[in-house]
């Protein structure tokens, strides 16, 4: 045997202990980065999940307050009930970008709650309505306030995720918009049929009031609950914030760093000539102006003879089925994450197909089951394109990922304001119109994300 122990590979005894200790280094390493994961959901995952269950049921409310009496005490037609809907998306798409520019230099723990509670209590404030006019400005305030909040979180979840790991959480913060259609339903029912004319208030009237507290009383926990960003997070230890940081730098080949700050209007001149972000926008605004429906599923389910409360619970198998598809899809993308683009068009397909047929079929159980399978494919896909988006803006920094995120977030709102034209009450029951734009726009999807694919399988989506 030569000098130094060699062995017949050519290693010897120190060779051998170098290696040793660098496996138990990544070893250790790794243990420490699957502790600091857990910590970073068990902090934003069930707070984000929360505040973003009251927020949707806030701004869809008004699709069951509608059908428990608000249309008649106020007397709105069609087209006034339309545009009670989009002022709110008006205003929310306006605000969007800079509040989300406001976010990316303050603290997300401090920003967020107080832009809900101060939503929260506008909304207690539509219990008092009286007109019409007065519906439009608060709907109108509630779109400003709320702006501030979804484009937010998607920054915060791009900011402490790596890109494998990101299907999984934008499923679960998708998951409280696709609930809240589920609990707001229930809700609704239970409000407005037992709180009918107690203290001579209706029940639609207390709907706003008690989901209004419900909002403030939340936000004013979140405000304990909420992490920052990496390197600033007071719940985190020094070592910790660094792990944060550098776990994402390694993951995602150089991401810019939270020390390199960029303008308002520098970051706007960046996002603005990146040509992702408007193929991103493109293919969200679909996905989004799509699901306009779900503000219309009362009345859509109305529609196939159940009437008020039971038109209302009817509404929940839609959204159960939702839940679990959008869980596992966001569970087993992140095991293929360069196949994300192929996913989402394909549950479009699944959407088109059935939008579609809805529109050929005349049977109302049938009709029922293809929105419960429509539904299905949108929703899945609307968490799917989001964390695709979040993933593929990783190079960026912060206040570019804040513009971008914020950008798609916007323009695919921007989609419900035609979105609520789609089914006036006088195309019921078969509501031809709107199902037809909806299948328009599935197709649309398809050839965006598939060209998504295509491209992310060339790597000019990461450069």
């Amino acid at each position: 045997m030569a000098l130094g122990h060699h062995t017949a590979h050519g290693k010897n005894a120190a060779d051998f202990t170098e290696d040793a200790a660098r496996v138990e280094s990544t070893t250790s390493v790794q243990t420490m980065e699957k502790a600091l994961v857990r910590k970073i959901d068990l902090f934003l995952l069930p707070t984000i999940w929360l505040m973003y269950l009251l927020s949707y049921i806030d701004r869809t409310n008004i699709g069951n307050a509608k059908i428990a009496g608000m249309q008649d005490d106020l007397r709105l037609s069609s087209g006034q009930y339309s545009i009670s809907l989009i002022v709110f998306f008006i205003s929310y798409v306006i605000f969007e970008v800079p509040s989300n520019l406001i976010l990316s230099k303050s603290r997300p723990s401090i920003f967020l709650p107080a832009i809900m509670i101060l939503w929260g209590i506008v909304t207690c404030c539509m219990a008092a309505v009286q007109s019409y006019q007065q519906l439009v400005a608060l709907r109108f305030l509630v779109g400003i306030l709320e702006a501030g909040f979804a484009p937010g979180v998607l920054l915060i979840l791009s900011s402490w995720y790596k890109r494998e790991e990101q299907s999984k959480r934008f499923a679960v913060y998708i998951s409280a918009a696709i609930l809240s259609g589920a609990f707001g339903g229930l809700l609704a029912g239970s409000i407005t049929k037992n709180l009918e004319g107690a203290h001579g208030i209706r029940g639609w009237r207390w709907l706003f009031i008690v989901e209004g507290v419900a909002t403030a009383g939340w936000a004013c926990v979140a405000r304990f609950l909420l992490l920052d960003f990496p390197l600033t997070s007071k719940y985190l230890s020094e070592e910790e914030r660094h792990l944060a940081s550098e776990r994402l730098l390694v993951n995602e080949g150089g991401r810019a760093s939270d020390e390199m700050r960029l303008g308002a209007l520098q970051a706007l001149k960046r996002s603005m000539t990146d040509w992702r972000v408007w193929l991103f926008t493109a293919g969200y605004m679909v996905i989004v102006g799509s699901s306009t429906l779900s503000y219309f599923y009362p009345t859509l389910v109305e529609g196939l003879g159940y009437k008020s409360y039971k038109a209302q619970y009817m509404t929940v198998p839609i959204f159960g089925v939702a839940f679990v598809c959008n869980g596992l899809t966001g569970y087993f993308s992140d095991k293929v994450p360069g196949k994300r683009g192929l996913i989402i068009a394909c549950w479009l397909v699944l959407s088109l197909c059935c939008s579609v047929a809805t529109t050929i079929v005349t049977n109302f159980q049938a009709r029922y089951v293809l929105l419960v399978f429509m539904a299905a494919g949108l929703w899945s896909s609307n968490a799917l394109a989001l964390s695709f988006a979040s993933s593929s803006f990783a190079h960026m920094s912060r206040e570019g990922r804040a513009v971008s995120l914020a950008f798609v977030n916007a323009m695919g709102n921007l989609a419900q304001i035609y979105g609520a034209y789609l089914f006036p009450s006088e195309d019921g029951p078969r509501y031809i119109m709107g199902f037809s734009v909806v299948s328009a726009m599935c197709a649309l999807g398809v050839g965006v994300y598939s060209s998504l694919h295509a491209v992310g399988r060339k790597g000019q989506l990461d450069r």
